[in-house]
């Protein structure tokens, strides 16, 4: 009788579990996070930040829509001559509303992070001294919630990297924060195949700061 009830219950799991799957949400995310691979120009970027968005708007229960459209908009305010401050507001609308969604997720508070990272480099001088402590609670509470997270950690190197150049300091603690995160993009890539669409972006830049501590 035991093994019968631990049967049934096995069997409605799986129901359970393929009724709840939404083959067409996972398709169109892995589309767009392939797309975001490809992006050469502000048009591009900006046709695949939307892409996301109308996908938020039918999954309004998924966090992780918002959260590459937040990532695209503050990649943007990097990349393209654009007017920084107007996408980075827009990415934290967007971030704040993914954290709505999932609370205490450390990929949504790393960045959160990131995009207060990008209004201090918009002017560092007078930023920076109001704004850093803000973007390191933020890092620091990212890798709190998970140790395992490699941009968590690459952001905080990054951080640590423009605040030792700018106070011109030595760039030990940077590197030791890069190269753990390079150690854990090492154990993320194991876990990654086809249809992974969760967050693997910034080894390159983990890379950057480690490079420079050569």
């Amino acid at each position: 009788m035991k093994k019968l009830s631990t049967t049934l219950a096995l069997a409605f799991a799986f129901i359970f579990s393929a009724f709840c799957s939404d083959p067409a949400y996972e398709n169109a995310m892995k589309k767009q996070v392939n797309a975001m691979k490809t992006i050469r120009t502000l048009e591009e970027s900006q046709a695949v930040t939307n892409a996301f968005l109308r996908i938020a708007e039918a999954k309004p229960e998924e966090w992780l829509p918002l959260y590459y459209a937040a990532y695209l908009q503050t990649t943007a305010a990097f990349r393209f001559d654009v007017s920084k401050d107007q996408y980075l507001d827009q990415a934290m609308a967007l971030v704040e509303k993914a954290e709505k969604i999932a609370v205490d997720n450390s990929e949504i508070t790393a960045m959160k992070g990131y995009v207060v990272m990008g209004k201090i480099s918009i002017d560092p001088a007078s930023r920076g001294q109001s704004m850093s402590p803000q973007a390191m609670q933020l890092f620091g509470k990212a890798i709190n919630l998970d140790r395992e997270n490699p941009r968590a950690l690459m952001l905080m190197s990054q951080m640590e990297q423009g605040m030792a150049r700018f106070f011109g300091s030595g760039p030990e603690k940077a590197c030791g924060l890069a190269r753990n995160a390079l150690d854990l993009y090492a154990k993320e890539e194991t876990k990654v195949g086809e249809d992974y669409i969760l967050p693997t972006w910034g080894k390159g830049q983990a890379e950057q700061v480690a490079g420079a501590c050569k």
